[in-house]
């Protein structure tokens, strides 16, 4: 036994020399031989941020609206509603949260044997409290009443009921405002880069409490982040690509020019890395995630108005839907003339393969198929499209951009939304972009709903970033998932041939996917996976399942 923990921990010492959060990790750590010094403390708690979510979290956007996977995988069964509780999706994600929740667990029944400062025993457990927090609140907006596990597990222990999902939600936000008051305000830079810090257990006691409809307790979080005066919107100095630029390596927290993302999953090169880049612009096959027509229409134009009342607003082919449009458009979704990866060298339907043109529908091995007609140009680092899994590009689980948009919000729920609060919230996200201000008197005038004005900024400003389909869950707007997944217009094809089996609405926009469903209010929560119920009757179930 103590042959194997030694092994074990040369691995994990010489993987933690690469760098902070570079460890393949086993469950947990337990031998009387450990948990003595700082150095074993760090070790273990790198265990628990391997818990982060990493393209995973991209993954999410396949349940909600903005996107549309090319095969019946099972998130976008999840956003059809055609799924049961045998579905592997549904006990994957409960299985990986209770194993992180375990890791912490682990963790914080051993880290005060360490001879240690109590000081920095208690930051390092309030790091792994904030992550248990941040896995649990990931629970509770699947599950909602889920168990609230806060110690090891004994075989006895495993066989209880779910705790009440407002328990749950009370033990989250109390425990990343305690560990908020241990923890430092500066961002963590060199060795420390990537860990969690006061401006973490804010944000994320921010978006939960608004997840949950605290929204005092939200405004007042994302209040606090604020007046910290250590986060500001990233820009490069250019409006027309501050913001797209952010989700390249230009963006990652290791160049130290970012100090708008407060908690990322770290990647490095032949360490950690994924394969984001390539799926969204995959050269021979079809894109993972395609815009749809409900995401592109979204798109205020210039002047600040939707695209139905916008004098501003044309459609008369592809290239038209692009202009005059919220510059995050363009930063976002694919425009023709732009540069891309996902044309390989050859095909006679691009002069130059690095520059895109116009959308691909046939799937010949030459280029990315496209089943909406648009393509995403966000996260994707053009260089890394051709390598395969060599994509070290850092996954942004929580910006500062969500904390302003969090204050706005909660700040409208309570009727109490200001010109002041917008304008230091929402218009200092426009301005990054050279956007129209929001202003209030003019969405009146214009007859627009502050409340759906405040949703839109949200959707549009963390498009592909894994917050759609709980947005949609908690606004109570299932009705949207039940709805067919749209494209452009069939007869903006430069040929015609390339559409001649795809289907139109009344309209002639392309019919991507139809004969989805949302039943309320069965799907507004995940079940408890079969198996877990299986083993587990006291767990009970979610209403219709």
């Amino acid at each position: 036994m103590k042959k194997i923990f030694y092994i074990l921990s040369i691995f994990l010492l010489s993987a933690c020399n690469k760098g902070f959060l570079d460890v393949v990790s086993p469950d947990e750590i337990v031998n009387e031989s450990f948990w003595n010094n700082e150095e074993q403390l760090v070790l273990a708690l790198n265990t628990c941020y391997n818990s982060l979510r990493n393209i995973n979290l991209i993954e999410e956007e396949m349940q909600g609206d903005n996107s549309l996977y090319p095969t019946s995988a099972q998130r976008r069964l999840v956003g059809s509603g055609t799924f049961a509780t045998d579905l592997g999706l549904i006990n994957s994600e409960w299985v990986g949260d209770y194993a992180g929740i375990r890791r912490c667990n682990v963790f914080l029944e051993n880290y005060n044997k360490a001879s240690i400062p109590q000081e920095t025993k208690d930051r390092l457990a309030a790091e792994a409290r904030v992550i248990r927090a941040y896995l649990l609140g990931h629970l509770v907006s699947l599950y909602g009443d889920v168990p609230l596990v806060t110690k090891v597990l004994d075989i006895d222990e495993l066989y209880e009921p779910r705790n009440p999902k407002e328990q749950v939600v009370d033990f989250i936000l109390n425990e990343l405002q305690e560990s908020a008051d241990l923890l430092d305000a500066a961002i963590n830079t060199g060795v420390k880069l990537g860990r969690l810090n006061k401006g973490a257990a804010l944000a994320l006691k921010a978006r939960y409490a608004l997840y949950n409809n605290r929204f005092d307790v939200a405004q007042k979080a994302a209040k606090d982040v604020m007046d910290l005066g250590v986060y500001a919107l990233y820009t490069n100095g250019n409006p027309a690509s501050s913001y797209s630029d952010l989700f390249t390596y230009n963006g990652k927290l290791a160049n130290g020019k970012n100090r708008e993302t407060i908690i990322a999953r770290l990647n490095l090169k032949d360490v950690s890395m994924h394969n984001l880049s390539r799926l969204i612009q995959v050269p021979n096959e079809n894109s993972r995630w395609s815009p749809t027509k409900s995401l592109v229409d979204a798109y205020l134009c210039s002047d600040g108005l939707p695209i139905n009342i916008s004098p501003l607003y044309k459609e008369n082919n592809y290239n038209d839907v692009f202009e005059n449009r919220d510059p995050r458009m363009t930063q976002t979704i694919l425009k023709p003339g732009s540069a891309w990866g996902g044309m390989k060298d050859g095909n006679p339907a691009n002069t130059n393969p690095g520059i895109f043109t116009a959308p691909k529908f046939n799937a010949d091995g030459q280029g990315c198929v496209t089943l909406t007609g648009y393509y995403f140009n966000k996260y994707v680092e053009i260089p890394a499209v051709a390598t395969g899994n060599r994509d070290a590009n850092d996954i942004h689980i929580m910006r500062y951009a969500e904390v302003l948009l969090t204050y706005a919000e909660a700040a409208a729920e309570q009727g109490a939304l200001s010109q002041n609060d917008l304008d230091i919230s929402i218009n200092l996200l426009r301005d990054r972009v050279g956007m129209k201000h929001m202003e209030i008197a003019e969405l009146t005038a214009n007859g627009l709903n502050v409340r759906d004005e405040i949703r839109r900024e949200r959707r549009i400003e963390l498009a592909i970033e894994g917050q759609r389909y709980f947005d949609i869950l908690r606004w109570k707007q299932g009705n949207l998932l039940a709805e067919d997944m749209k494209g452009m217009k069939k007869s903006w094809a430069l040929v015609s041939s390339t559409v001649s089996n795809k289907t139109t609405d009344q309209n002639g926009y392309i019919i991507a996917l139809s004969g989805r469903t949302f039943v309320a209010p069965k799907h507004y929560l995940w079940p408890v996976p079969f198996i877990q119920y299986t083993r587990n009757p006291a767990l009970g179930q979610n209403t219709g399942w």
